[in-house]
């Protein structure tokens, strides 16, 4: 995945930071994690077994679970479709992250789906993330969630407060969709990419109880000042949402296969086996995105004077970017161009910072990388990472640099990795 990366090519350490990337990847794989999970936890006798992938790891996830088990019907929504070895099944590519018309159809496909069952069922549910956006049901015209969703966007609303507003807001989010499922047994395998690893945040829960409340909703919304700049329906739509005592979770199990600290936890086994003296020096890592970068590059900066080289730091959440400009980026590219000018000319360090999906907003990269010689090579070239920062547009800044991390859709989902070297 990862060796034919450009800034990799002409690396010392290339071999070592290569496998340290490919043993993080392998940890969240999806199809592995569904046939673990299989393998060490046999399913409950049932009459018929349907499928439901909902996510970008639906396909890979759907796939490994036909290996092992005879399914009478499966349905997969999600961002890419990719081969599969699965008979007879329904796949639907939704929009993202703003949901769209086809969306929309992903809902009215689920809820069909769903309707099917009965109490001799079982359904298999496999939820990744961008769920949320790619299937909807909503009590609003689609037009108006998508004006909610772009303004909750810009603002730079953490996306566990942008899936509050929709799962009080949707048929299907927040146990929705457990409630259409006339009393089958469902058993859901989760992909989280969400901090914290909430369940009911993770595509909104579709078959997770939701403790929060339509208050919590209204909060997010003065907290953001988004009252007078969304639909008037907004808010009189806003319903409250199943809760965890709920007795339609008794034959409901949710389980989390695969996350960010699993991921975090592989990269530094890796990096330690590449004799990396190694620190997670953060989880659930959040907030803006420009912000985090700098204070990262700031501690590999003075980590240099405390630590004994080679070593390797390591981050994982999920920040977000506050609109300021026009440009092209993702929330990686900007955290990265945030410490461009804090490690300039530090000698021997690298900063990579990627989305695990491997699409970083909406752009064809997954993130970035950043070494002591980016702010002199982009300035030679008349570029200042000031200037690109203030509109938001690091895209165009790394990829004049050739410092973009492209690898098409990864098929996983468990946020945001940050890895640091000294060499």
């Amino acid at each position: 995945m990862f060796s034919s990366q450009k800034f990799l090519e002409n690396h010392a350490r290339r071999i070592s930071v290569t496998h340290i990337l490919s043993a993080m990847f392998t940890a969240v794989e999806p199809g592995a994690a569904v046939k673990k999970y299989v393998l060490e936890n046999p399913l409950p006798k049932a009459k018929r077994i349907f499928s439901f992938g909902l996510g970008k790891a639906a396909c890979a996830m759907t796939s490994a679970l036909a290996d092992s088990t005879s399914l009478t019907n499966s349905l997969i929504i999600t961002k890419h479709a990719s081969p599969l070895n699965v008979e007879p099944v329904t796949v639907i590519e939704g929009d993202h992250p703003i949901p769209g018309n086809s969306s929309l159809k992903a809902g009215v496909a689920a809820l069909k789906f769903v309707s099917q069952l009965t109490q001799d069922d079982l359904l298999i549910c496999l939820i990744s993330g961008g769920g949320s956006a790619l299937m909807t049901a909503p009590r609003v015209p689609l037009a108006d969630l998508q004006i909610l969703t772009s303004a909750l966007l810009a603002c730079g609303a953490r996306i566990d407060e942008i899936n509050i507003l929709r799962r009080h807001l949707d048929e299907l989010k927040g146990g929705g969709l457990i409630r259409m499922a006339n009393g089958a047994r469902v058993v859901s395998l989760l992909l989280s990419d969400v901090v914290n690893d909430s369940m009911e945040a993770i595509a909104s829960g579709p078959t997770a109880p939701d403790p929060s409340t339509c208050a919590d909703a209204l909060s997010v919304i003065a907290k953001y000042d988004l009252k007078d700049r969304i639909p008037a329906s907004i808010i009189p739509a806003l319903v409250e949402t199943l809760k965890p005592n709920n007795p339609v979770f008794e034959y409901v199990e949710n389980t989390m296969i695969a996350s960010n600290e699993i991921a975090l936890r592989a990269a530094q086994a890796q990096a330690q086996k590449e004799s990396f003296e190694t620190v997670i020096i953060r989880r659930g890592m959040q907030g803006e995105a420009s912000d985090i970068g700098r204070q990262i590059a700031l501690q590999l900066k003075e980590s240099i004077q405390t630590m004994k080289r080679p070593f390797c730091l390591l981050a994982g959440g999920e920040t977000t970017v506050k609109l300021k400009g026009n440009g092209k980026g993702g929330r990686n590219q900007e955290l990265a161009l945030a410490a461009v000018d804090v490690l300039s000319g530090l000698q021997d360090v690298m900063l990579i910072s990627l989305a695990t999906d491997g699409e970083d907003g909406p752009t064809d990269a997954a993130g970035a990388i950043v070494t002591g010689e980016s702010a002199q090579r982009a300035e030679s070239l008349g570029m200042f990472a000031a200037g690109y920062l203030s509109t938001n547009d690091a895209y165009v800044y790394f990829d004049a640099l050739n410092d973009l991390i492209r690898i098409g859709p990864s098929g996983t989902n468990v946020n945001d990795l940050v890895i640091c070297f000294a060499f």
